[in-house]
């Protein structure tokens, strides 16, 4: 089914905005659940290590679940998965106000709330891509900014709801919220397919009943094992089953005994038992090439040296740059600064300075002199620094500064798909970025619980931090190394080829 050329417009900008809405309801708490993760330390008394897990599993997952969460948009349509996923999101952040210990929240909010939102990026972006063609850039980077304004709102509002309601009466209130991607995915109104002819259904009512396998009669088991019998004749004969009026019809004028029928009957079923065995052999044969041509794939691309080196730089980057967003309020708190002094959570600033990131980043990647693989090193390389910088960050003052410089720097995520591309090809493109993302959202999953697990190891975030900022310099050097033109293979010069001589002979006028 082929479906009507993008219109770059009309409805497509309602979908623009409704997939602005999906992602600023269902993102807005796991991205600010630093808020959260400050109230469910001091409600369970668990370590910060084993808290951390609520918030990594709710990014994570989604990421981890990408081929999954691609297939149920590709088999059942955006529209049908965004408001099913909308009550799974909904669901898990109100199931979450009932936690009765940390380990409930791991299913409510980690795994539920994190494969609403998976499903939710995925069925956004597919439809958003249905619409837009030449402004598919434009509509993607609209959409995405709605996560990062999401994480700027819901840190305060999750502060003022817990202040007024308490930390059960703010995660009802969130899920009533995100309710409302109920209405935005009735909007998603599906491409119509491309004109073509097709059946009429009054067509049908117009064959008599003689030539109809499925009479509405009643009949008795007789009668249908004759029915059967005179079918599988006919396909011996090779007729359509359709006509069983005219296969009955030629076997009274040729005086064909009912017996014959029964004799072939063995050679016939032997015939079709052979036939369905060798198709499932085929298909067997077809889908086990799929999968070898899948791995080989994937061997191929992890022979060019610098995505080896981009796959463990986003591992990496993620392992050490996402805990900042989750732990940056706890942060705050033990190093002793007072709420008065802090007019805009930490965790806003760096959600606001994310959305900055993105398009400032995402504008620097269209210029032709910029290489988008060195540029997104170089945010790597800074990333790092300061996340080590961090530990003497001792006032409000410094650590909002580093928490803008933190966002700004996340906003990389916008430039990621054009490293890829420039990495492995448009061809490839899919098939690597479903790889790269599995291995980003297995980063987010490990980052917080790490850092955590040092905090109660050590009993400070120095150690923690240090870690993190090593972890993504670690990563941005390796694929500088990767990028050099001296190791890159993609950008050695090729030997010139031998000049070809041709020989011409002037064709005579006769």
């Amino acid at each position: 089914m082929e479906l009507k050329k993008s219109p770059d417009g009309g409805w497509g900008w309602v979908i623009v905005f409704v997939s602005f809405l999906t992602q600023f309801l269902c993102y807005g708490s796991p991205l600010a659940v630093g808020v959260l993760y400050i109230e469910w330390l001091d409600a369970f008394g668990e370590g910060k290590g084993k808290t951390a897990w609520v918030g990594s599993l709710a990014s994570g997952v989604g990421l981890i679940a990408s081929p999954i969460c691609s297939l149920c948009v590709s088999s059942f349509g955006a529209r049908p998965v965004t408001i099913f996923s909308g009550f799974v999101v909904a669901g898990g952040l109100m199931l979450s106000s009932f936690a009765p210990n940390i380990y409930f929240l791991f299913f409510s909010y980690g795994i539920l709330v994190g494969l609403g939102c998976g499903l939710l990026y995925t069925a956004t972006v597919t439809i958003t891509c249905q619409y837009f063609d030449s402004r598919r850039g434009l509509a993607l980077g609209l959409i995405s900014t709605g996560s990062s304004v999401g994480l700027f709102v819901y840190a305060a509002l999750q502060r003022m709801l817990i202040e007024l309601y308490g930390l059960d009466g703010c995660l009802l209130i969130v899920g009533a919220l995100a309710l409302n991607i109920l209405a935005c995915g009735s909007l998603m109104r599906p491409l119509q397919p491309s004109d073509g002819p097709l059946v009429e259904n009054g067509a049908l009512g117009n064959i008599p009943d003689r030539y109809s396998i499925y009479n509405e009669k009643e009949k008795n088991p007789e009668e249908n094992t004759n029915i059967l019998e005179k079918s599988s004749s006919c396909r011996e004969k090779g007729k359509s089953p359709l006509v069983l009026g005219g296969c009955q019809q030629d076997s009274l004028l040729h005086g064909a005994p009912s017996t014959m029928t029964r004799t072939k009957e063995p050679e016939t079923y032997r015939k079709k038992v052979a036939e369905q065995t060798y198709l499932c052999k085929q298909l067997a044969k077809r889908k086990w090439q799929l999968y070898k041509n899948y791995c080989g794939e994937t061997v191929v691309l992890f022979k060019n040296r610098v995505f080896s080196a981009l796959f463990i730089a986003i591992l990496l980057f993620d392992i050490g740059g996402f805990p900042p967003s989750l732990l940056m309020e706890d942060v705050a708190r033990s190093s002793k600064v007072e709420e008065e002094e802090s007019f805009m959570p930490l965790i806003s600033i760096i959600g606001i300075m994310t959305a900055v990131g993105k398009l400032l980043l995402g504008i620097l990647a269209d210029f032709k002199w910029i290489n988008t693989l060195y540029l997104y090193v170089v945010t790597l390389i800074i990333m790092g620094l300061a996340l080590c910088a961090i530990p003497f960050a001792k006032s409000y003052i410094t650590l909002a500064i580093l928490s803008g410089i933190l966002g700004f720097l996340t906003g990389n995520w916008s430039i990621f798909p054009y490293v890829t591309t420039e990495t492995v090809g448009i061809e490839k493109l899919t098939h690597a970025y479903g790889i790269l993302m599995f291995f980003a959202g297995l980063g987010n999953s490990l980052g917080p619980p790490i850092v955590g697990w040092f905090y109660d190891w050590t009993e400070t975030y120095d150690h923690a931090f240090y870690f993190s900022g090593l972890c993504v310099l670690l990563g941005g050097l390796i694929l500088l190394l990767a990028a050099l033109p001296p190791w890159d293979p993609c950008k050695r010069p090729l030997p010139k080829p031998a000049p070809a001589t041709f020989l011409y002979r002037v064709a005579s006028n006769v």
